[in-house]
């Protein structure tokens, strides 16, 4: 069995093996710099206008009391850049080669943390799911906006847990886990099913910002209510892959008086 933690790697064949092997892969270059530039300024802009109008969002965590970590939700609704992610080529690609098709954007936000930002328990995304599993039903899209690094929080993952098909007992909490480094504009995938955690931010002046598309099987109800909380605008013009990942369009489940709804 492989150890520690893949590469990143510019092949998406390679990545497609990472993630069987080790849960997760990391596929460098999945951005220009210069759509990587967008996205970064689309973000910390969305991310600053929370802020200045008092709406900023925090990390939920009753052990992360420094203030620094922020989450920027319903990006689709911020700028046409993030729906260029949601549907990115490389991206669906691995979700398809995963999870099959048609499947379900259950939300697309960001996460910053910032100097001194507190790291997160040790968990798995595919929590709300009976245990065990039964297999994957649910993949991570991470696009690293900044570097990450091990001293400025990078996200931090147990290796291969994803093949115990369950989230971490108590005693679990405490294991061993290892940063994911990667360049600006990586795109990270990780399994559901894989014990994940962001790190702590040990940097005296770095922000480390991830953009996050968490995309399930059409069985579970996805966790933003696109119906309510979606700008109509972004619907109006949007593809039919983004219209079938936001549940607009439907096989199957979904179906209003037996029809797609569009």
């Amino acid at each position: 069995m492989p150890e520690g933690v893949p590469k990143p790697t510019p092949d998406l064949k390679q990545a497609e093996q990472d993630l069987r092997d080790f849960g997760v892969c990391l596929l460098e270059g999945a951005l220009s710099s210069e759509q990587h530039a967008r996205v970064r300024e689309a973000l910390y802009r969305a991310a600053d206008d929370d802020r200045a109008r008092g709406r900023e969002a925090k990390f939920n965590f009753d052990y992360a009391h420094d203030d620094s970590n922020q989450r920027v939700w319903n990006l689709l609704s911020r700028d046409p850049v993030f729906s260029d992610l949601a549907e990115h080529s490389a991206a669906l690609h691995l979700l398809k080669a995963s999870l099959g098709w048609p499947l379900l954007l259950s939300n697309i936000s960001a996460n910053i943390t910032g100097p001194g930002g507190g790291e997160m328990l040790l968990h798995a995304d595919q929590i709300y799911m009976p245990q065990p599993w039964s297999g994957i039903q649910a993949l991570n899209v991470g696009w690293c906006v900044d570097r990450f690094a091990d001293e400025n929080g990078a996200t931090r993952i147990v290796p291969f847990s994803h093949k115990l098909n369950r989230l971490p007992t108590d005693a679990e909490l405490a294991s061993d886990s290892l940063a994911l480094e990667a360049p600006p504009g990586t795109m990270v995938v990780m399994e559901g099913r894989l014990w994940h955690k962001t790190g702590n931010n040990r940097t005296r002046d770095e922000r480390r910002a991830a953009i996050f598309g968490f995309y399930t099987i059409p069985i579970y109800r996805t966790q933003e209510n696109w119906f309510l909380s979606l700008n109509p605008s972004v619907q109006r013009y949007a593809s039919e892959t983004l219209l079938t990942l936001l549940g607009y369009k439907a096989e199957g489940l979904g179906l209003v008086n037996g029809a797609s709804p569009l």
